[in-house]
Parts: C-alpha cells; sequence; structure tokens
C-alpha cells in the first residue's frame, strides 16, 4: 500500500496522520508531529477548574459547525489531564481544523493557526513540550476515536504532540494505527457535527478551503 504523509512543512517534516489527496481510497498510514518548542504566546485566563472534573469528565468541544462532546479516559491519565489543563486556560479557543481527510479523520490544536491566512499550512504549533505515550491495546481508533498526534521520526518512545489531537471519521475506525498513537477519549455525542467538518471541501494541503474553528472547550 502506498504510504501517504501529512507534510508540515515544504521540507517534509512530518505532522500527523500521513494521507493522501481526498480523491484517494487508499487509508493513510501514519500520524506525527514535531513540537520541540512553544511557537505561540499564549493566555492563561482559566476558563474552567479542572478540579471540578471526575475521573472521565465529559467534554463539549465548540465549533462553529456544532459541538462535540468528547469522554477522556481515566487510565490514560496524563493526556486527559493535559487536555483538560489546555481547555481550561483557553489554548484551544480560536484554533482551526487545519487537516481535513473525508473517511480517515479530523485533526486540530495548533495554536498557531489563530488568526489564518489563506493559503497557509499550519501542523507544527503548540505548547513546547511532549506527553508520554499511554497506549493501551484495549483502546481502538474507532470512529470517533480521540487520539494524540505525534512525531513520526526520532521519536523511538511514541510520545504524542502537546496539544494536536484528531478524531477519527472512518466508519470502520483506523486499525493500521492501533499501537501506535495514544486513544484517550471518545466522542459521545457530536458524531454528525464530525462528519459535516470532515465532508468540507478542502485544499490540497486538506485545508478546509472555509475555516473551521474552535470557539471553546467546556465541561459539559
Amino acid at each position: 500500500m502506498k504510504k501517504y504523509q501529512i507534510l508540515l512543512t515544504a521540507l517534509g517534516i512530518l505532522f500527523f496522520a500521513a494521507c493522501g489527496n481526498n480523491q484517494s481510497k487508499q487509508q493513510p498510514t501514519k500520524v506525527s508531529s514535531e513540537e520541540e518548542t512553544p511557537t505561540t504566546t499564549m493566555e492563561t485566563k482559566q476558563v474552567f477548574d479542572p478540579s471540578s472534573l471526575g475521573e472521565e469528565p465529559l467534554l463539549a468541544i465548540e465549533t462553529t459547525d456544532g459541538v462535540i462532546i468528547v469522554k477522556l479516559y481515566k487510565d490514560t491519565p496524563k493526556h486527559r489531564d493535559n487536555f483538560i489543563k489546555l481547555a481550561s486556560e483557553g489554548f484551544y479557543n480560536g484554533v482551526i481544523f487545519h487537516r481535513v481527510i473525508k473517511d480517515f479523520m479530523i485533526q486540530t490544536g495548533d495554536p498557531d493557526s489563530k488568526n489564518p491566512t489563506q493559503g497557509a499550512r499550519y501542523g507544527m504549533g503548540g505548547p513546547g513540550y511532549t506527553i508520554p505515550a499511554e497506549i493501551l491495546p484495549r483502546y481502538r481508533h474507532k470512529k470517533g476515536t480521540l487520539a494524540a498526534a505525534r512525531r513520526g521520526s526520532n521519536n523511538p518512545n511514541k510520545e504524542s504532540s502537546g496539544s494536536q489531537f484528531y478524531i477519527v471519521h472512518n466508519a470502520g475506525g483506523t486499525p493500521h494505527l492501533d499501537g501506535d498513537y495514544t486513544v484517550f477519549g471518545e466522542v459521545v455525542k457530536g458524531l454528525e457535527v464530525v462528519d459535516k467538518i470532515a465532508l468540507t471541501a478542502t485544499n490540497s494541503a486538506e485545508r478546509p478551503v472555509r475555516d473551521i474553528f474552535i470557539v471553546g472547550i467546556k465541561p459539559v
């Protein structure tokens, strides 16, 4: 099978879910990211109190195309707590879904994509750190899976991106990603919103031709 790669830059640095164009019927086979230094100064005003949440909280990802409600797994506490921390600080407010591939996934979480410019490519931004892998065999890449992007090269421990994440769109899942990327949650409501985003028209770099934003992420 042909291996597809999501390019972060013209130099070919991989970011998430390597893939081909929207017309391809072959499945992408890789997911990666490059987040070693912070690229954007983020506000840290608290949106909600993380300490008020339970072990497997429900969070509403409000987008300009609708609301996606996700459950975070208690069995992946490092990813759960990091996602909650960033959401509580408003880190994700205003980022776009910068990579969208029908029948594969929708990707977001790059702070550099706030105030996006037409034609620009995103996928290298982050908080300046990675997260140790928490890959558990029981959590597979089914439709609606919430998982962390990661750097593909020079990353033997499969550490996750500090902020970028994706939601699986393929109805049959993406089993070829199982065991390689940390799954830390799942969509419990709003799969129709995932469908709407995944079916939007994209350019040759798989960026939607109309910007789709995350307005905010808050507990349900």
